[in-house]
């Protein structure tokens, strides 16, 4: 049996006890995580496709511990420029080991009611002058700052309150895509933002390596 899941922004086929490498997860070693973004099932040759996700379906692995990957050297040149320009990275990485494939009775997290978000609309208008550029955020995006703006947390002082674990969990139900971003350090840069020490906050990013602070 096998099955075709959805990790941290990436597809993989998976099988009981199969070791896999993710992008960095924000649990503790030792610890199980679910995966309810199952693409395709087979069981004993009997095919299941979603979707786009088989509803019930679920992969819960053990997350055995974290890693940095082997070192990828990014190398620019413009030629004729003078220009030449070369970096390393290692991407963060979590092992996990599959523990159990679940065909059905998984529970999905039940979709926020939009009635709750109708009073937060009408007031978008007053919000949106306060409004803070979220993306100043190391390792905050386009879609990692709209998913932010729309849990509520539209202002450096709102994110320099929030518990990174928090943040984390706003990120993965917006979008599984966004599932892997770190953002241990997002609170304490929030907060040197809201406080206008950006001096600061340009010398603790860049002692950020993979959203980790060095």
């Amino acid at each position: 049996m096998y099955a075709i899941v959805e990790m941290a922004g990436q597809q993989f086929k998976v099988a009981k006890d199969q070791k896999v490498y993710v992008h960095r997860l924000q649990g503790e070693v030792g610890s199980e995580v679910t995966f309810d973004n199952v693409l395709l099932l087979d069981n004993a040759g009997n095919v299941t496709i979603g979707a786009p996700a088989i509803e019930g379906a679920a992969v819960t692995a053990k997350i055995l511990g974290h890693l940095k990957g082997d070192k990828v050297i990014v190398f620019k040149k413009k030629r004729r420029k003078g220009y030449q320009k070369k970096n390393g990275h290692r991407q963060y990485l979590s092992e996990i080991q599959i523990e159990s494939i679940a065909v059905s009775g998984a529970k999905k997290a039940a979709p926020k009611k939009e009635e709750a978000k109708a009073p937060k609309a009408k007031a978008a208008p007053k919000k949106s002058a306060k409004a803070d550029d979220l993306k100043k955020i190391e390792g905050a995006g386009p879609k990692a700052a709209e998913a932010l703006v729309n849990a509520g947390l539209d202002t450096f002082a709102k994110v320099a309150n929030t518990d990174a674990a928090k943040l984390s969990e706003i990120l993965t139900e917006a979008s599984s895509r966004l599932s892997h971003i770190v953002t241990v350090t997002w609170p304490k840069q929030a907060g040197l933002a809201a406080e206008g020490k950006w001096d600061e906050l340009k010398e603790l990013q860049d002692r950020l390596d993979g959203g980790i602070e060095k």
